[in-house]
């Protein structure tokens, strides 16, 4: 919330001195009208901001319990890996099961360049 207020702010003091003067009372209202779409946006976003606080505050102890408990296992993985690149992404079978697929050797075969095309 205190972002979108910042924005607010530099969005109304951006603009020069200068066109305050020449632009008397339309300058005013222009003002008035920004002050009011940021206050009704800020209206708007309160909850919503409200929720993703809320909503991370219940992942962080959660996420917390799976970094201590699969780090271990993460890190051994790391090790015993040489290459990523030689697997498909992980894919979750219907019994729960997670595999990773070797690519085959004409999915590891390098593209052939493509032809430049002198204009």
């Amino acid at each position: 919330m205190k972002k979108l207020t910042a924005a607010a702010l530099v969005v109304t003091l951006a603009t020069p001195l200068h066109a305050q003067e020449a632009e008397g009372e339309g300058f005013d209202l222009m003002k008035e009208g920004a002050r009011q779409l940021f206050r009704g946006l800020m209206q708007q976003m309160g909850p919503v901001l409200g929720d993703m606080q809320d909503l991370t505050g219940e992942m962080g102890p959660k996420m917390r319990d799976f970094v201590q408990q699969m780090g271990p296992a993460l890190s051994d993985l790391m090790g015993e890996v040489d290459d990523w690149s030689v697997y498909h992404p992980p894919e979750m079978l219907p019994n729960g099961d997670i595999i990773m697929r070797h690519k085959t050797p004409e999915e590891l075969a390098p593209e052939p360049e493509a032809e430049e095309i002198e204009i």
